[in-house]
């Protein structure tokens, strides 16, 4: 039986506040263990909440980028269950009156746009952190780790409308560009400020019922996420061919074995027995401060996609891998004030920038090489100082050293040589070292004259210019 593959995710998101949801502690990442923390955040007697506004102007301006409705009535809610990292053993977070809803994001898979729906966001805080000894499912003791919890969230639920893990992936990207770009999470899934629980079902191919779902947790990439899927396609497959039925539950992802894992049977919405939190106000929203807050929203993926695409002429491809981060789009942007060219910045961007950003295994925020540096060097090329293999020996000596290309260029002389006289003696010379190369392009083998031309690009250490090389060559040939 050909079966419909039905996914919907939770994905949680830490605000980027100086201080947590409900009290003054820092959120800072990276303290010492149990040291960011207060009466308030570990839930001792006698202590009450005081709500950080900031999270509600966050909290909007996602609801905003993501096509929400902003409910000008909503409030917090106690969600009552035990764990080890949960200090009061409730969270406080939003139930049936959330501070958004009926949003969409569009993501492309394939050639195809297809439109995700969004349920809903709401506010809550985190909980502790637990240090497994070993995998979660075989640990013999966890320790705990306090910091986290109180640090505020967002909680952003999609309908069960992807279809794919592939699927999964491009909204999942999407998002994470989109909570960027507005400046409310570093989203940073190394420490936890990016956090996704999928929800995944299969049901006959053209029903329109829901098949019983597993929920994915400890899915901590958006690889993770892609692969767990993947996973649990096959093994929901399985079972259902086998005559069997899927159990609705909670399995965690163990990336070394590369499965999923029961870990409880999964709960429902009345299993935490939700009731209004009594020690905070209702939200009560000014629609005149909704509107403001839309008016700042800045340039959007899919806008600044657009623009680039009709203002400078770049491909849909080059523009979308511009745009999938607004550090990235930014890095473009200031290489144009500095008088770059679009295209000749893009490739520069996507090419040597990518490829030692991912060598170095940091971000386009912290490239040595600046935008105006970059442009510097692409002007040299451009007037013919350094030849195109130069500047690629140019870029990786600014990226270690720090210094501009010029001053690179000179010290180490690396000025192309393009005068005729000063190429003609190494040609002559290559030659007559390879005469049966020579022999091969005379007899119509036009593809012999690359390997002179690498001979005399070798011989001067990368410095002839190309085009002048190949005419001499085939002048004197």
């Amino acid at each position: 039986m050909a079966y419909e593959v039905v996914i919907g995710l939770e994905v949680h998101t830490e605000l980027k506040t100086e201080s947590k949801i409900f009290c003054g502690c820092s959120t800072k990442f990276g303290a010492d263990q149990n040291t960011n923390v207060c009466p308030v955040c570990l839930g001792l007697p006698g202590v009450l909440p005081v709500f950080n506004t900031k999270v509600l102007e966050f909290a909007v301006r996602t609801g905003l980028a993501l096509n929400c409705e902003i409910l000008p009535f909503s409030k917090f809610d106690r969600k009552n269950y035990y764990y080890p990292d949960l200090p009061k053993n409730f969270q406080t977070s939003q139930y049936d009156l959330p501070i958004a809803v009926n949003g969409y994001l569009d993501i492309e898979v394939n050639g195809e746009t297809r439109r995700i729906n969004i349920t809903r966001v709401h506010m809550e805080e985190d909980a502790g952190k637990l240090v497994h000894a070993g995998s979660i499912t075989k640990s013999e003791y966890a320790l705990v780790d306090y910091n986290r919890t109180g640090v505020p969230l967002l909680e952003i639920v999609s309908e069960p409308d992807i279809r794919s893990a592939d699927e999964a992936k491009a909204y999942l990207e999407k998002l994470k560009a989109i909570l960027q770009y507005i400046d409310v999470s570093d989203c940073k899934m190394e420490e936890g400020s990016l956090r996704c629980d999928a929800n995944i079902s299969l049901r006959p191919a053209g029903a329109t019922y829901l098949g019983t779902k597993s929920e994915l947790k400890n899915l901590n990439s958006f690889k993770a996420v892609q692969r767990g899927l993947e996973y649990e396609v096959l093994r929901q497959t399985e079972v259902l061919e086998e005559g069997g039925k899927v159990v609705q539950e909670t399995r965690t992802w163990d990336e070394g074995r590369g499965i999923t894992a029961s870990m409880r049977s999964k709960e429902q919405a009345h299993d935490y027995r939700y009731f209004p939190e009594p020690d905070l106000v209702p939200i009560v929203v000014d629609p005149v401060w909704i509107e403001d807050i839309r008016k700042k929203l800045p340039e959007l993926p899919d806008a600044r996609r657009a623009r680039l695409i009709n203002d400078h002429n770049l491909s849909s491809y080059d523009a979308g891998m511009i745009t999938s981060s607004r550090a990235m789009a930014d890095y473009f942007d200031n290489t144009l004030k500095a008088g770059a060219d679009a295209k000749t910045a893009a490739n520069w961007l996507m090419g040597e920038v990518s490829k030692h950003l991912n060598l170095s295994n940091c971000e386009v925020e912290d490239c040595p090489v600046t935008p105006e540096k970059l442009v510097e060097l692409t002007k040299l090329l451009d007037k013919g100082t350094i030849s195109g293999k130069i500047a690629k020996t140019v870029f990786e000596e600014m990226w270690s050293s720090g210094k501009d290309a010029a001053t690179i260029v000179k010290e180490q002389g690396l000025v192309q040589i393009s005068d005729e006289g000063a190429i003609i003696a190494v040609i002559e010379a290559v030659i007559a070292a390879n005469p049966q190369s020579v022999a091969d392009f005379q007899a119509g083998k036009d593809r012999a004259i690359g390997f002179l031309v690498g001979q005399v690009m070798k011989q001067t250490k990368g410095r002839a210019n190309p085009e002048v090389v190949n005419k001499l060559l085939r002048e004197r040939m």
